[in-house]
This record gives C-alpha cells, sequence and structure tokens, in this order.
C-alpha cells in the first residue's frame, strides 16, 4: 500500500470564549492556517487535490461547507474543491484519516486536512437547539429505534463524564491533580517556546489564551455542574475559538514537489462504545489500534488524548496502565481549549512537534467523540 506523509502542520492560536478571536469570521480562520501551509510549504497550492475539514454546528459562518469557502477566503485557486465533515470532537482527525486514506488508495496525491471552530460566535450544539421551534428537542428522542434501544434516558457529555469517574472510580481530588498538572505543563511549553513552530499569530495574538494560574484550594473551591457530581468547570476542556490544517501528500507529491515529509502516517482506525458514556471510547480504540498496528505500549513515545474531561484520560490510564508522563506532555485541553471541530489537527501538531523536539520514533492521538467514538493515529517521525 502506497504511504500517505505528513509534509507539514500548523494552527491558530487557541482563543478563549469571547477572546481575541471571538470575532474573527471562521471562514477567515480557517483560511489563515490553509494560506499558511501553503507559503511555508513552498509548493503549487493549484495542485491540492481536495480540502477536507471537520467542523460541528456548521451554521451561521460555519454553514454552506466551511472547507471550500476558508480555501476561497484565502485566495486560493477555484478548481480546488473542499468538504466538511462531523465526527464531533474527533473531526479534523477524520479528516487527515479520511485524506491518508485517499493518498494510500492512490486516487489523490496531495490534501489540505484540518479543521475550524468558532465556538465564542456559535455555541456548543447550535446545530441541535436551532432545531426546537422545528418540534426536534434533541437528535435522539424522536427516534423509535433509538427509544427501543436507549429508552429516553439523558445523553449528554456532562452524564458520560460523570458516569466515567464513577465507574473507574477516580476521585474529585485525582482529576484536580491531573487539572493542575495540565496547565502547569501548558505554561511550561509556552514559556519554552515550543509552540513557536505550529502557532501562525492572528490578530495579535500569539499564544493560547486558556491558560490559568490556579491552586488546589481554588479547585476545591468550584462547585460541581449537576448536584452531588464529581466534575467541576476545571475538570473539563474549554470553550474555544481556532483552527488547524495539515498538508498530507503521497510520495509521489513529495518528489514532484520537492517536499520534505515531517511523518508518516504508520496507522489510523476508529473505534466505538456505549453511546451513553460517550467519553469512553478512546479505551477499547487504543486497544485494536495497538492490536492491528502489531504494537505494544511501550513502542509509543507520546500520546496526545483530549482533555475533554479529566476522567477521560484517568480511565484511560487505569484500564491501559500508562505512564502519564508520556501523555498530553505540553498540556490538555482544560489548559489549552477545545476547538472542537479544530482540535484533532490541533492535537497531532502538538504531538509532531513535541516528537521532533524529543527525537520520538512513534507518536499516538486519541480522542473521545459524540456518539461514543474515538479516532486513533500513530505517526512515524521522518
Amino acid at each position: 500500500m502506497a504511504e500517505a506523509y505528513i509534509i507539514d502542520a500548523v494552527r491558530t492560536p487557541v482563543g478563549k470564549r469571547g477572546g481575541g478571536l471571538a470575532g474573527i469570521h471562521s471562514a477567515d480562520l480557517g483560511a489563515h492556517v490553509i494560506k499558511g501551509l501553503t507559503e511555508r510549504s513552498d509548493f503549487d497550492p493549484g495542485a491540492v487535490e481536495d480540502v477536507i475539514f471537520g467542523c460541528c454546528d456548521t451554521i451561521g459562518s460555519q454553514a454552506g461547507d466551511i472547507a471550500r469557502t476558508c480555501w476561497l477566503a484565502a485566495g486560493l485557486p477555484h478548481h480546488v474543491p473542499g468538504v466538511t465533515i462531523d465526527r464531533q470532537c474527533g473531526s479534523s482527525q477524520q479528516s487527515v484519516h479520511f485524506a491518508a486514506q485517499a493518498v494510500m488508495s492512490g486516487t489523490s496525491d496531495l490534501i489540505v486536512a484540518g479543521g475550524v471552530q468558532n465556538m465564542s460566535q456559535i455555541p456548543i450544539s447550535s446545530s441541535m437547539t436551532c432545531a426546537e421551534d422545528l418540534g426536534f428537542a434533541d437528535p435522539f428522542s424522536g427516534s423509535k429505534g433509538w427509544v427501543e434501544r436507549y429508552g429516553t434516558q439523558e445523553v449528554s457529555q456532562f452524564r458520560g463524564a460523570e458516569m466515567i469517574a464513577e465507574k473507574w472510580d477516580i476521585s474529585r481530588e485525582e482529576m484536580e491533580t491531573l487539572a493542575l498538572e495540565s496547565h502547569d505543563r501548558a505554561f511550561r511549553a509556552t514559556d519554552e517556546g515550543r509552540f513557536k513552530n505550529e502557532i501562525l499569530p492572528i490578530a495579535g495574538i500569539e499564544h493560547d489564551e486558556g491558560m490559568r494560574r490556579s491552586t488546589r484550594e481554588k479547585l476545591q473551591s468550584l462547585s460541581p455542574l449537576v448536584e452531588g457530581g464529581r466534575i467541576t468547570a476545571a475538570l473539563a476542556s474549554q470553550i474555544s475559538d481556532g483552527a488547524s490544517a495539515m498538508l498530507v501528500a503521497s510520495e509521489k507529491a513529495v518528489k514532484e514537489h520537492g517536499l520534505t515529509p515531517r511523518a508518516r502516517i504508520h496507522h489510523l482506525s476508529v473505534r466505538a462504545d456505549d453511546p451513553i458514556y460517550m467519553l469512553s471510547a478512546p479505551i477499547p480504540a487504543t486497544k485494536h489500534a495497538l492490536a492491528k498496528a502489531g504494537m505494544n505500549k511501550n513502542e509509543i513515545d507520546l500520546v496526545e488524548i483530549n482533555e475533554a474531561f479529566a476522567p477521560v484520560v484517568l480511565a484511560w490510564q487505569k484500564e491501559l496502565d500508562w505512564d502519564l508522563s508520556k501523555v498530553n506532555v505540553n498540556g490538555g485541553a482544560m489548559a489549552l481549549g477545545h476547538p472542537i471541530g479544530a482540535t484533532g489537527t490541533r492535537l497531532m501538531t502538538t504531538l509532531l512537534n513535541e516528537m521532533e523536539r524529543t527525537g520520538a520514533r512513534f507518536g499516538m492521538q486519541t480522542m473521545c467523540e459524540g456518539g461514543g467514538q474515538a479516532n486513533v493515529t500513530i505517526l512515524e517521525r521522518l
């Protein structure tokens, strides 16, 4: 099978809700990283065969196939198409998978993959709530098949996070320890310039905006999101704005355009779990990926697992007995934020740069996604 290579990867800073990126149209956020890719890699953008972007809540500024709009807003050739996909929080990671699969199949040679989300302008779940006037309170309750299988119980990430914390017996104290470490790592990475090669400043913003100095006492003073629960706002990912993109190429494109690959996509897969728990799928997805790749965890030098909620990472760690010193080493979404459609390639961009900084050979990425799903990508540094 043909190989798929990552040529370059860039991202905006992750803006906090109402922060420095809040007033920027989603198409312009996406255009910024796409244009950055074309300028940094010095190739003919007219050779790109598709633009695959992840985005959730595709209404308003994110409607009308935002992938295509981002490309056009970047001032790039009309003949290059675009497609927008939604695998919830894993949308842009899936965009890389689709791009790599197209290259591996021999049907494409050069693809831009990424994602964009402005959660300040389009609040999370807007695509669900905007249909309330049409008689749809949520995507599930009107389905006969769904109700017969799952009943009318609440389906939400907040409930899923609480259920995971309870099932894996994860204490609030354990989760607060992880949250404090996430912010500490993010500050350290920023101060040491670890993100410098991946962030394209925009609107005068050069650094991620979500990091906060805190203490255990401050975290302990927060009320849980639901009465009697363990999850607080500090133990959840932040509502954020941002975009990220990668250039994926075949060996043919590498030679024709004089490109220098930074990594090879060693493995890609997706797996699913109980949609009510919703956030637990990284556990079976990681097991499946390692087995299919013929690898064991000791061969993986670095891991990025999205910190949608603290119990997602800790349940995964408890189940797989992973060394957390190799996981989210530059902080996670509790500190850096989670612009849902863009986070997949944001994580992969950070992973790629950290692999290069440390000399790691293999890096793995996984993240929980709505519907109880999880993608896994394993990169090999070149």
